[in-house]
């Protein structure tokens, strides 16, 4: 009985088990020909957009779908930009392609599109910005002004704007400027000012300028050669007013603890890209404001 029953297990053994594939394979097999087929906007992808068998998932068909979607909507929109269409062609056509493939859009992490009331007020917000845009950025807001002639030589800018905010920050006065010393001011305002103050008091407020265009002559003196005031490159700050109503102001705050530390820090933060600085302690002059300007010297910046 032992011969029978080991000689049997041999057997068993020798001989090879017949796999059975199971009926529903865990990987899915690729929706690209029925989304193709219902969005025809997508038939001239069909084949160089179709995922090779290594590439897709051993199981959940949603993700497979989901970033199928995405390559497709990626290359849509890369060879057909929907920026070049109409705001609302654009939407409607990212409408039609969720109705399309509702499992790949409505599972997806992010939302398919955005409440129209949201849309809008983005749009309305863009072309208000683009209409008081000045110097080619919608960051620099304000009125062009074109020309300004000097009531004595050597005053007068060519091609003045008046500015009124700078990266949403506004300013206590317009200010009568060229475009170089325009985009400086930002370039200082959102490098050094904007992350120096962070959220001390809810964030800047607003800019104190003291000053801007004047044809006059340097610091008011007879004789004195003609100020970069007086050809539309500088401009005067005082302070700053943070959203909370705190005033930070040059001439009291240079030397008290925090705000002279925040204070000097944006001195030095302007010299170089502006090419004249000076604040206090450079002369009587600057004892309550920071001068800049954009005049260029042989020995680079000239910071007081």
């Amino acid at each position: 009985m032992r011969f029978i029953i080991n000689a049997l297990l041999v057997i068993a053994l020798a001989t090879p088990a017949v796999a059975q594939a199971p009926k529903n394979s865990l990987r899915p097999v690729a929706r690209l020909l029925a989304l193709t087929a219902a969005t025809p906007q997508l038939a001239p992808y069909r084949q160089s957009d179709r995922l090779s068998a290594k590439s897709r998932p051993a199981a959940r068909p949603e993700i497979f779908e989901a970033a199928l979607a995405a390559r497709l909507f990626a290359r849509m929109s890369r060879l057909e930009p929907v920026e070049r269409a109409e705001p609302l062609a654009a939407l409607e056509q990212v409408r039609a392609f969720a109705e399309a493939s509702p499992l790949a859009i409505r599972q997806a992490l992010r939302p398919s599109l955005r409440p129209g009331a949201i849309v809008r007020k983005a749009m309305a917000q863009r072309q208000e910005e683009a209409r008081g845009a000045v110097c080619g950025d919608p960051r620099l807001q304000g009125e062009k002004v074109g020309f300004v002639p000097g009531r004595i030589s050597g005053c007068g800018i060519k091609d003045a704007v008046k500015l009124r905010s700078v990266s949403g920050i506004a300013l206590s006065q317009q200010a009568t400027i060229d475009c170089t010393t325009a985009k400086t001011l930002k370039r200082w305002v959102d490098t050094a000012l904007a992350p120096a103050v962070g959220s001390r008091g809810g964030g800047v407020a607003r800019i104190n300028v003291a000053a801007h265009y004047a044809c006059r002559s340097r610091n008011n003196q007879s004789g004195a050669k003609i100020s970069e005031h007086g050809k539309g490159r500088a401009i005067d700050i005082s302070g700053v007013r943070l959203r909370d109503g705190t005033e930070i102001t040059v001439l009291d705050g240079w030397d008290n603890g925090r705000d002279g530390t925040l204070l000097k820090k944006l001195h030095r933060a302007a010299c170089g890209p502006f090419g004249t600085v000076l604040g206090p302690g450079s002369d009587g002059f600057h004892r309550d404001h920071f001068h800049f300007d954009t005049a260029r010297h042989r020995n680079g910046s000239y910071c007081r």
